[in-house]
């Protein structure tokens, strides 16, 4: 039976009891789940263990035969257009957050379509776009607008904005909205606020709701994840995958990205408070993989280049390419601030024979609603 929203599900869980689980598991766990052919949310958190890290190279070899099975050798790239660095919110980790210090500015009509083609040019035709959160400034309208200005030159068009009312996204899904990209950040509640305390943003239980309103409002994909390097992530991404767990068994139509966000430098924000090594990255995604063969796997430019390169014959899916993380960042204001610095900051045609070196195909949009089975 499925509940009525993820926060009764969410509650019968505590941070400290998963941490104990996942900390406390043993080999011979981890061998016991890696032996079952079809794995479930507690074999996920036995592969998030530390006790699993020993075991990584069967966990990539095993990731590797099940996104080949699902996905093929193809990797979706798509690159994101930052449309407002306006925000309401205070955010302890966000070049955006309200309280720094720097110019702010959001995309005319023009400067959206120049951005738009600028990408266009690269041979991108799925366009993620992003602000940040200034409810006043870039609402639903804007999006709104944005997204039938852009619509007839890409084939989708998604948004990684703030979380809105289910009225919204009925909006911007009629209006053609592929995909929302809503992430938790951290979903330790006790400190959440130590991290958000200003703004709507500062509602836990509001941002821990938005998933539901995306699947009642039938946008045909939603993409999660965590802010690595906030919490343990281990713990957090146990409920991520808890959320997404959720998520499928009630909007099942619906199809799931997760993403893998590390904290990167930027103006005004924090140190992380855990350190997260490739490593432990690779763990985590073969992790997902084993216990989710169709969920889309989703590696930002965040990561190095080298990370990004082998990952490609593993488990990723999707990747960004190419990206600048200011608004206008590509053609109308390049030295605008950015809200996190890159890693990987070679071109669209450079990814695209990486991953073709791989032996793999670039495909530059995401799968038709008409091959997704929906």
């Amino acid at each position: 039976m499925v509940s009525a929203n993820f926060q009764t599900v969410f509650d019968a869980y505590s941070w400290e009891d998963v941490r104990n689980r996942i900390y406390s598991s043993t080999a011979m766990d981890v061998e016991r789940s890696l032996s079952k052919s079809k794995k479930d949310i507690n074999d996920f958190l036995v592969l998030l263990s530390p006790a699993a890290a020993a075991y990584l190279e069967p966990m990539a070899q095993a990731a590797q035969r099940l996104t080949q099975q699902r996905f093929g050798k193809t990797i979706q790239l798509y690159a994101p257009l930052y449309v407002s660095n306006e925000c309401q919110n205070i955010c302890t980790y966000c070049g955006f957050s309200m309280d720094n210090k720097i110019r702010r500015k959001t995309l005319s009509n023009t400067e959206l379509l120049i951005e738009g083609m600028a990408l266009k040019s690269m041979g991108i035709d799925h366009v993620l776009l992003v602000s940040g959160e200034a409810n006043k400034i870039v609402d639903t309208p804007y999006y709104e607008h944005a997204i039938k200005l852009l619509k007839p030159h890409f084939a989708q068009i998604s948004i990684e904005v703030q979380p809105l009312d289910l009225e919204d996204y009925q909006i911007l899904r009629a209006a053609g909205c592929h995909a929302v990209l809503v992430y938790q950040e951290t979903y330790h509640q006790e400190v959440y606020k130590q991290y958000h305390p200003k703004g709507k943003k500062s509602n836990f239980k509001y941002r821990l709701d938005t998933p539901d309103r995306v699947g009642q409002s039938g946008i045909h994909k939603m993409g999660l994840g965590v802010l690595l390097g906030l919490e343990d992530w281990r713990v957090d991404s146990f409920f991520n995958a808890l959320h997404i767990d959720y998520l499928q068994r009630k909007y099942w139509q619906t199809k799931y990205s997760v993403s893998f966000p590390r904290l990167r430098p930027a103006q005004g924000i924090i140190e992380p408070n855990f350190i997260m090594e490739d490593r432990d990255l690779l763990q985590l995604i073969c992790a997902y993989r084993l216990w989710n063969p169709d969920l889309e796997i989703s590696v930002s430019t965040r990561e190095r280049e080298v990370f990004r390169n082998h990952i490609i014959g593993i488990a990723a899916t999707t990747m960004s390419a190419a990206s600048k993380t200011n608004p206008g960042g590509y053609v109308v204001d390049p030295q605008s601030l950015e809200q996190f610095e890159i890693s990987d900051e070679r071109s669209m045609e450079e990814i695209r024979n990486i991953i073709q070196q791989a032996g793999y195909e670039a495909v530059m949009k995401d799968w038709d609603q008409a091959y997704t089975g929906v």
